[in-house]
């Protein structure tokens, strides 16, 4: 049976070889669905080495859930058997292929740890993973200090004018830029007013 609501996922199996491969792809598509690529790799390491020792050193037999949880920046993985008995992380060989499942989970996340249920029916092991941040949040322009901002800081009067502190040099004054001759204003055209010609009498001599 498998349970999807939002942020959560249960798989219930008996671990044997063919469903380790099948849970493993299950959780891989549901860290898909929620959009963590960046987890799927560990995450599917990690489910797969706890079924393996389920599959391995669990009594009386194979039955186990597997719980994937999402919350906030942290994905817990955790795998509950029918064995109380709590396994045990051993010194192994480099080159042995057995024995070293948790030294794995240790090493791929965040992290990790068991503990016997209460009713003493079983065990839980489980591990976490950091949620990866977006990188539109780790790189907000609002970040630093003062960034975006539009008003003055608080307490400056804009109605005086700014004096430099005592002591400090005087700014450069820059002289304008010569403006070449062919860039000239020209000079304002006097206006010519045409004088009207002296009213003649209209008496003739």
């Amino acid at each position: 049976m498998i349970s999807r609501p939002s942020r959560h996922c249960t798989v219930e199996l008996q671990a044997l070889p063919s469903r380790i491969g099948q849970v493993r792809r299950i959780v891989s598509a549901q860290l898909r669905y929620w959009h963590l690529d960046p987890l799927i790799d560990p995450a599917a390491l990690g489910v797969t080495e706890l079924l393996t020792n389920v599959h391995r050193h669990a009594e009386p037999d194979k039955q186990c859930t597997v719980e994937i949880v999402l919350m906030l920046d942290r994905l817990t993985v955790s795998v509950r058997d029918q064995d109380p008995r709590l396994p045990r992380l051993r010194a192994h060989d480099p080159v042995s292929t057995h024995g070293r499942g948790l030294a794995l989970v240790a090493a791929v996340s965040q992290s990790w740890g068991m503990h016997a249920r209460d009713d003493g029916s079983g065990k839980v092991v489980w591990f976490t993973l950091a949620v990866p941040q977006p990188a539109s949040a780790a790189k907000s322009p609002f970040a630093a200090y003062g960034a975006g901002r539009t008003a003055p800081p608080r307490g400056v009067d804009l109605t005086r004018p700014v004096q430099a502190p005592v002591g400090a040099p005087a700014p450069p004054v820059r002289a304008p830029a010569p403006t070449p001759a062919s860039a000239a204003a020209p000079a304002p055209a006097t206006a010519v007013r045409e004088r009207a010609p002296a009213a003649r009498s209209a008496v003739s001599p």
